[in-house]
C-alpha cells in the first residue's frame, strides 16, 4: 500500500539522485515535495507541532529556492563570494 511515507521516502532518493547530477534547482523542488508529504504524515498522524515545524522549513526552503533562481545568493557551491 503506498502511503504518503513512502511517496516522501521515494521523492527524498529523487531529490538526492538529482543533486549527485549536479541538478540543484530541480532537487530542491523534489524536496519540497517531499515535505509535503512529510506534512501530510504528520497531520494523520495528530502530530500538531511537528506539521507546523514542517510547513515552516518549507516555507524557507521555497524562500532560499526563490533567493538562488534569482541569482541572490551571497555565496557560491564553493564557499567564495560571488561578484554580484
Amino acid at each position: 500500500m503506498i502511503t504518503f511515507a513512502v511517496i516522501g521516502g521515494l521523492l527524498l532518493n529523487v531529490g538526492a539522485y538529482l543533486t549527485l547530477k549536479g541538478k540543484i534547482y530541480e532537487a530542491v523542488i523534489v524536496y519540497l515535495f517531499a515535505d509535503v508529504c512529510w506534512i501530510a504524515v504528520a497531520y494523520e498522524r495528530g502530530d500538531f507541532l511537528g506539521t507546523l515545524f514542517t510547513v515552516a522549513g518549507v516555507i524557507f526552503g521555497f524562500l532560499a529556492f526563490w533567493k538562488m533562481k534569482n541569482g541572490e545568493m551571497s555565496k557560491n557551491l564553493n564557499g567564495e563570494k560571488d561578484d554580484l
